[in-house]
């Protein structure tokens, strides 16, 4: 398998995120796409850099003042006398449908949904490339592979259209869908981040040509504790075409996989013509959020059952943080999916 990836990644790297209030060290490091890129090609996976793209992608899914937002909100920060170093809101609109202000600090909390998705020098330029990475592997896809692994860094599945949010920038599941549909009629999108993929059900929850489907445990005590209940359906032509499956706080890899058929059910309804996996490793029992207790096997048996649908997929890194597993969990999955 294709492992596309990009170096600049490491531009990123915000040092601090709010937690309950307090500071604490951002779990979002480079150090996490060196080693899922050390695994994959450890396991004997070939890497392959992300081609370039033209921005025009990026602008199919981002509005553009949410762009020219992040291309330039740093070096804005940046003037203001006594600013922190890293682009973070203390403030936010109560609606999406109010004043944009010319002030940066209004416009960071407009853009920016919590506190855990802090900008530095380095942001703009490192979502862009994981975006290419996003889009490379969709073009792979429409080359007529049958699978690639996109290595995004940083993720995107809690990016909105025009809103940052939980470590994301750009959603990169949501460009390479996008870029899928210039051949594929209908493409649906499986989010198994042990976060809901907020974002990615924001940008198309009014479509019928794009299905997300997402597991992640209950946001009634988890992040992003304001969206991914099970009645969230979509709306408009999008009724019906969005499924969440919310599981218990420590769920573990029979019950996910009992919940995992239902997703398949619905996804082989939709009959799409390409799959986009929104990979997040963050579902296992040793990472640090602890939300689903998924072993390393598990990540091989959740594959395995995705890759029965035989449908042109990309797998796009979402969550997953430094733990002794992350390695092979990748590894896990990766053996998983090819098995089919």
């Amino acid at each position: 398998m294709q492992v596309i990836h990009d170096a600049g990644h490491a531009r990123h790297y915000p040092k601090n995120f709010l937690v309950a209030g307090a500071p604490q060290p951002n779990p979002e490091v480079p150090r996490r796409a060196e080693v899922l890129l050390q695994a994959a090609v450890a396991a004997g996976h070939r890497a392959v850099p992300a081609e370039p793209h033209d921005r025009s992608y990026v602008a199919r899914i981002h509005t553009p003042e949410y762009l020219r937002f992040l291309e330039t909100v740093h070096q804005r920060w940046k003037e203001i006398p006594g600013a922190s170093p890293e682009v973070i809101p203390n403030m936010h609109p109560r609606g999406r449908d109010v004043g944009y202000p010319a002030s940066v600090v209004g416009q960071a909390g407009y853009h920016l949904a919590d506190t855990a998705c802090p900008i530095d020098a380095g942001t703009w330029l490192a979502s862009l490339g994981a975006a290419d990475c996003a889009l490379t592997g969709a073009d792979l896809l429409l080359r007529g592979e049958p699978l690639a692994y996109a290595l995004c860094r940083p993720p995107g599945h809690h990016a909105y259209a025009d809103q940052a949010g939980g470590f994301c920038y750009l959603n990169n599941a949501a460009i390479a869908a996008q870029q899928l549909r210039t051949t594929a009629e209908r493409v649906a999108i499986l989010d198994v981040d042990v976060h809901h993929g907020n974002g990615t059900q924001g940008i198309f929850y009014a479509r019928d040509d794009v299905l997300s489907v997402s597991l992640h445990s209950d946001p009634i005590a988890f992040y992003p504790f304001f969206v991914g209940y099970a009645q969230e359906r979509g709306e408009g032509r999008g009724l019906g075409y969005n499924l969440n499956l919310p599981l218990p706080k420590g769920t573990g890899d029979n019950e996910y996989l009992t919940a995992l058929g239902k997703a398949l059910q619905r996804i082989a309804a939709f009959r799409p013509h390409a799959l986009v996996v929104a990979l997040g490793l963050d579902a296992h029992e040793g990472d640090p959020f602890q939300g689903l207790k998924i072993t390393t096997a598990g990540f091989g048996r959740i594959a395995a059952a995705i890759g029965e649908l035989k449908l042109p997929t990309l797998l796009v890194q979402e969550g997953g943080y430094m733990n002794e597993a992350l390695g092979p969990n990748l590894v896990s999955f990766l053996s998983g999916i090819e098995q089919q």
